[in-house]
């Protein structure tokens, strides 16, 4: 996937990460979108580095783990937060 493509994903994820994940956490909805386009990322990082393969667009595959990237960031930053 190109990075246009991880940023739109992204503003997707971020939106269901915080629905996964609902809370009171600073920012709004620019802040969600940043929490997705990261989450993104870092899914699609750990998944290359475990050897998953490479994504050819937009599929449930590519969704989960940019959802679970996105899951992990909120998580780690909630943690490091308390």
């Amino acid at each position: 996937m190109g990075i246009l493509s991880w940023i739109v994903l992204g503003l997707i994820v971020g939106v269901l990460a915080k629905w996964i994940m609902p809370g009171k956490d600073p920012g709004g909805f620019f802040v969600t979108i940043l929490i997705g386009i990261a989450g993104a990322f870092i899914g699609g990082f750990i998944s290359r580095f475990l050897g998953f393969g490479s994504f050819r667009g937009f599929d449930l595959y590519s969704l989960l783990i940019a959802i679970g990237g996105a899951v992990l960031l909120l998580a780690g930053y909630r943690a490091i937060k308390k």
